[in-house]
């Protein structure tokens, strides 16, 4: 038997073990090195906070429905591999299976255990990565896609002032994508000044504490009184984009990544929001069609950003933080995803050590 990472329980993670399958003819084995999970939309089903629990997003009305109380559900606790993506290396190797070899290094998507059953034959998410790629970029594909997003979204250009709002995994890269579009300047805004010291190694010009600054104004001292052109806003927070919207210059764009939960409070539209003419745009990388349709897909973002995390164009290495032994996973998921977030950036899960 095979030990993999659970939701036991809503806000309740445990090692439990699972039985491992034959691989299929079309499929590989991966024995799994290094792993994460996601810390927003999976951390909202772990609480039991997903809107997706009691509803579901129908495509065709592009609503929110009640969900069959009868059908199948979102989640089902004591049965859901928690974790988002991994990388491994190919123990096995199915008959129809011709652009993989035993011993290669691959990254895919899914949840927190030893071994993977992968699907070989015709499958984008089974990423080859090159010997010199650091497994913690490959791990970050996911959160690098929805940073890209918010960077296109937010139409930053070559000299444009931007400054990215919540600095978790996401707000960490599109710090970074800024800067290779050719922000001249870019600001990185968080509470916590450990996630702001990663920015600034990374790249930020500026960094301002949320909590205790006032950042709108900072914003505009440093533009002479301008405000930034883009905001790239993911933290989701009612306060923090009150902060955009006063430090945002006349006739600029946010573009807001963060999956809010619903607001309790805060929201003023009667001052900067109604006197600067702001633009919100709400981006989500993987809505399709995309906004730059038929010239832009979701392929194409993930297939340029795989290539910027292969490249070391965008690194990873600060962003993965902490590193635990996957006997740990449990408590560390609990502690560092959900209860405690402030001590971490993005969880790495060593199966190896």
């Amino acid at each position: 038997m095979s030990k993999q990472l659970i939701a036991a329980a809503p806000r309740q993670a445990r090692i439990a073990l699972y039985e491992e399958l034959p691989i299929r003819p079309d499929e590989v084995k991966v024995k799994v090195t290094h792993a994460s999970p996601k810390h927003g939309s999976e951390l909202a089903a772990f609480r039991g906070e997903s809107p997706h629990l009691a509803d579901r997003y129908d495509e065709d009305w592009r609503l929110f429905l009640p969900r069959d109380p009868n059908g199948r559900q979102e989640v089902v606790f004591g049965d859901w591999n928690l974790g988002n993506q991994w990388v491994g290396e190919i123990i096995e190797a199915g008959s129809e299976v011709r652009d993989y070899r035993v011993g290669e290094k691959v990254c895919g998507y899914g949840g927190i255990r030893e071994f993977h059953n992968v699907k070989a034959v015709d499958n984008f998410y089974l990423l080859k990565m090159p010997d010199n790629m650091p497994w913690q970029n490959a791990v970050c594909l996911d959160p690098a896609i929805f940073a890209l997003g918010g960077v296109r979204d937010g139409h930053v250009r070559p000299g444009d002032r931007v400054a990215v709002i919540g600095l978790g995994a996401i707000g960490q890269i599109a710090v970074q994508i800024a800067k290779l579009a050719g922000a001249s300047y870019v600001a990185a805004v968080d509470p916590i000044e450990s996630r702001r010291a990663v920015a600034l190694r990374n790249g930020a010009d500026r960094a301002f504490d949320s909590a205790n600054e006032d950042v709108g104004l900072m914003l505009k001292q440093d533009t002479n009184k301008l405000g930034v052109d883009a905001i790239i806003e993911t933290s989701a927070n009612e306060f923090a984009l009150n902060q955009a919207l006063r430090g945002l210059a006349y006739g600029g764009t946010i573009a807001y990544v963060g999956w809010a939960r619903p607001f309790k409070g805060g929201m003023d539209w009667g001052r900067e929001a109604h006197f600067n003419n702001a633009r919100i745009v709400f981006s989500r990388s993987c809505s399709e069609p995309n906004p730059d349709h038929p010239r832009w897909s979701f392929r194409r973002i993930e297939e340029t950003c795989w290539n910027m995390l292969k490249s070391g164009a965008i690194d990873c290495a600060d962003i993965i933080h902490p590193i635990v032994p996957f006997n740990e996973a449990d408590t560390a998921y609990e502690t560092f995803v959900d209860r405690e977030p402030a001590r971490s950036i993005k969880l790495g899960i060593d199966l190896i050590s």
